[in-house]
């Protein structure tokens, strides 16, 4: 122990002798002068020694007094009864300083959540993060849905653990918002290593813990610093998610981009020609316009045929293309709708300004 937590120590059991022989001589003047030891105490003592630590010096304070004091019965009783309180004051002290910590870590982890989910980050946001003992590495999703009547912060946490992830918990109104990232798996040579569950695997392990309503995954980022984006993706899904009827929980916030496109979210519009149009239109002019074909003749195989003078198996052949190339399958009723809108999205963005009048 460094020789200046060694002397607060040290001031401290002389503080707790003097009290005891005070008290000893009158019990009824300071009933609580039990409390007032560790006023001598500097505060940086308290982050310094664990209560653990603390028991142990009580501990060993109060043998060598009692060796001292030797076979003076009522002198032991009142040693043993002082002993006690000043565990009591010992552990009400660590107890205030546990609160006062976890308040801190509360108001501290809705700041960069708030922080995450504005985008307005500056350079303490790092510092704050490792602050709140964040163990999350690599990629990150964002997660909203309602926040439930009685929320259970230590469950949420306990559940991500055990999926080898960690959270950061914010509510912000009637929303409860999860910003997920991995953990690395502890290391034990007697289990079999474990793949990476995919954060949709995560968010459905996590839903019991929101209330009833929609439930949205933002897009995957690859780092914490980039999450403002997977905040942005899910919180713009969430607003919408109520106009897709059959909804699952959770929800993809890729899944709902034809809503949030309807509703004048600009990357949604961007994601739809970025990951849709423009590898259909690089690719080749005539998948887009079977695309276009077949999505307007009510994914009629016959009716594209005829509508572009060719075999029904050569539409066929060309959806398969299609899926290949941006991974959307047009046969899907759901993926259809998101592929009508990224056409009709990249049509308007592809036209031509129009003219200014004279």
């Amino acid at each position: 122990m460094p020789p200046g937590r060694r002397s607060a120590v040290g001031l401290v059991a002389q503080a707790g002798i003097t009290s005891f022989i005070s008290w000893f001589d009158d019990p009824k003047s300071t009933p609580w002068i039990a409390a007032d030891v560790f006023g001598a105490a500097p505060r940086e003592l308290l982050r310094s020694v664990s209560l653990q630590q603390t028991l142990q010096l009580i501990r060993i304070t109060v043998e060598v007094v009692e060796h001292r004091v030797g076979d003076d019965a009522t002198l032991r009783e009142a040693i043993l009864l002082y002993s006690r309180e000043i565990a009591f004051a010992a552990a009400d002290v660590y107890a205030r300083a546990a609160e006062a910590r976890g308040l801190w870590d509360a108001r501290l982890e809705a700041l960069v959540v708030d922080s995450i989910l504005t985008g307005e980050y500056d350079s303490e946001l790092p510092s704050r993060i490792a602050a709140l003992g964040w163990n999350g590495h690599g990629a990150v999703c964002v997660l909203v849905g309602t926040a439930p009547r009685m929320l259970d912060v230590d469950q949420l946490r306990r559940t991500a653990r055990h999926l080898d992830s960690d959270v950061l918990i914010g509510v912000q109104g009637s929303r409860l918002v999860l910003v997920i990232g991995r953990v690395d798996p502890p290391e034990d040579p007697d289990s079999e290593s474990r793949d990476q569950l995919a954060f949709l695997e995560i968010a459905k392990a996590l839903e019991p813990g929101f209330g009833a309503g929609h439930l949205v995954l933002g897009h995957e980022v690859p780092t914490l610093l980039d999450a403002a984006k997977s905040a942005r993706a899910a919180l713009a899904g969430f607003a919408v998610a109520r106009s897709w009827r059959n909804a699952p929980r959770p929800t993809l916030s890729d899944d709902l981009l034809p809503e949030r496109a309807f509703a004048g979210d600009s990357l949604a519009r961007g994601t739809l020609i970025n990951r849709i149009y423009k590898p259909l239109q690089a690719h080749s002019k005539e998948l887009l316009t079977t695309l276009w074909c077949y999505l307007d003749n009510g994914r009629s195989l016959e009716a594209t045929a005829r509508e572009l003078f060719v075999h029904p198996n050569t539409v066929r052949y060309r959806l398969k293309r299609i899926s290949e190339v941006i991974g959307y399958d047009a046969t899907g009723a759901r993926e259809a709708l998101i592929l009508q809108s990224a056409l009709i999205v990249g049509s308007i963005a592809d036209a031509p300004d129009r003219p200014q009048r004279g």
